[in-house]
C-alpha cells in the first residue's frame, strides 16, 4: 500500500467521528476513481469550519481513576470461597445457635442457677420430666448449670484466644521485621518457654489470685509464644520482597509496611491459629480447675468436667452432657476454622 492510499485510510477511520458536525450540503458523494466503493468524504476541507474539524476532548478526574479500576473484592472473595465449603458453614450455624441457646435455656428452664442447694433429697438425680439434665452433688438443678458454664467458657475462650492472638500477630511483625528487636524478643521467648507454662500459672494463682479475670490476663500473658513466633518465621519470607525494598526506599512508615504490605499474607494462618485457640483454651481452663489452680464461683464447663471425673461410674450423665458440648465446639472451630483459613488463602482466589 502506497503512503496516498495509507492517507486515505486514516482520513476513512477518522471520518466517522469528524462528521458529526459536517455540513453534508458542501460533501461530494460522487464515487472518486481511487475509492470504488463510493463512500461519503469532504471535497474541500478548507473550506470547512474549524468547528466541524475538530472537536475538543474532555478530561474528567474520576473517570481517568476508573480506567484502572476493579470490582475485586478481597473480602467477598473470602467470604464466597467460604460458603462453597458446605460442611463449614453448617457447623458455623451450630456453633452459633448453641451460642444463642445458652442464653434461651435459662429462660426455658425450670430453675435457675442460684437455686438453693438440696444434697439430702435432690442429689444425683437422674434426668427426667422434672430435672432436664439430673441434679449434682448439692441438689441443684444441672440444666442451668451446664448451658450457664457452657456461655461462661466460650466467652472466656474467645477473649483469650483473640487475646493472645492479637499480642501474639503484634509481637510476631516487629520480631520479624525490625532485625534489632529480633534477639531481644529471642531471648524472651526462651526464658518464657524453656519453664513449663504450668508452673507460671501455679505461682500467679497463689500469689495474685485464683480468679477468672487474673488466670485469664495470665493465659493471653503466656499464650503469645506460638503465634509470635510463627508470624515472625513468615515475615522472614516477605520482609525482603521487592515491594517491601521499594516501599522503604520511598519513606513508607514502619506500621504501614507491616500491616498494609505483609499482615495480608498472614491472615490464613492467623485464622486458623485462632480458630484452634479457642477450643484449646477451654481445655486449658478444665486443666486449671481440675488442678486447683482456678478458684470459679460460677459453673463452667472445665469445672464441670473436673466435678464429674470422681462421680462418673455413679452419675455417668454429669460427665456426657458437658463432654458432649465441648466435642461439638472443638469440631465447628476446626472444621470452621480449616475452611476459612483456606478461604483467606489469596491463591485460592480467582
Amino acid at each position: 500500500m502506497n503512503k496516498k492510499h495509507q492517507h486515505k485510510t486514516v482520513q476513512e477511520m477518522e471520518a466517522p467521528v469528524v462528521k458529526m458536525d459536517i455540513d453534508y450540503s458542501q460533501v461530494d458523494t460522487e464515487p472518486d476513481k481511487e475509492r470504488p466503493y463510493g463512500r461519503e468524504y469532504p471535497q474541500s476541507r478548507n473550506r470547512m469550519p474549524e468547528k466541524q474539524l475538530f472537536a475538543f476532548a474532555e478530561y474528567r478526574a474520576q473517570e481517568a481513576e476508573r480506567i484502572g479500576y476493579s470490582n475485586y473484592s478481597y473480602w467477598k472473595s473470602v467470604w464466597q470461597n467460604f460458603l462453597k465449603k458446605k460442611s463449614a458453614v453448617i457447623m458455623s450455624v451450630i456453633f452459633i445457635l448453641l451460642f444463642i441457646f445458652t442464653f434461651v435455656a435459662s429462660a426455658i428452664g425450670k430453675y435457675d442457677i442460684n437455686m438453693a442447694p438440696d444434697p439430702l433429697n435432690r442429689a444425683y438425680i437422674e434426668p427426667n420430666a422434672e430435672y432436664w439434665f439430673g441434679t449434682n452433688a448439692i441438689g441443684q438443678d444441672y440444666w442451668a448449670q451446664v448451658w450457664y458454664a457452657t456461655r461462661a467458657s466460650i466467652l472466656l475462650a474467645v477473649l483469650v484466644s483473640f487475646g493472645q492472638i492479637f499480642v501474639g500477630v503484634i509481637i510476631g511483625l516487629l520480631w520479624g521485621y525490625v532485625r534489632k528487636l529480633d534477639r531481644f524478643f529471642t531471648e524472651l521467648y526462651n526464658l518464657i518457654d524453656n519453664i513449663p507454662t504450668i508452673i507460671y500459672m501455679t505461682l500467679i494463682a497463689l500469689m495474685v489470685g485464683k480468679t477468672m479475670l487474673t488466670m485469664g490476663i495470665a493465659m493471653v500473658g503466656f499464650g503469645w509464644l506460638a503465634t509470635a513466633r510463627n508470624v515472625r518465621n513468615l515475615v522472614f519470607m516477605y520482609r525482603d520482597r521487592e515491594y517491601n525494598l521499594a516501599s522503604r526506599c520511598l519513606g513508607t512508615r514502619l506500621g504501614r509496611i507491616l500491616f498494609r504490605n505483609i499482615f495480608p499474607y498472614l491472615v490464613s494462618v492467623i485464622i486458623l491459629r485462632l480458630a484452634l485457640a479457642i477450643p484449646g483454651t477451654i481445655a486449658y481452663e478444665t486443666t486449671l480447675t481440675y488442678l486447683g489452680l482456678m478458684d470459679i464461683t460460677k459453673p463452667s464447663l472445665g469445672m464441670l468436667l473436673s466435678s464429674a471425673r470422681a462421680v462418673f461410674p455413679r452419675a455417668s450423665y454429669t460427665l456426657v452432657f458437658p463432654a458432649i458440648i465441648v466435642s461439638i465446639i472443638t469440631i465447628t472451630f476446626y472444621l470452621v476454622g480449616n475452611a476459612f483459613s483456606d478461604a483467606c488463602d489469596p491463591r485460592n482466589h480467582v
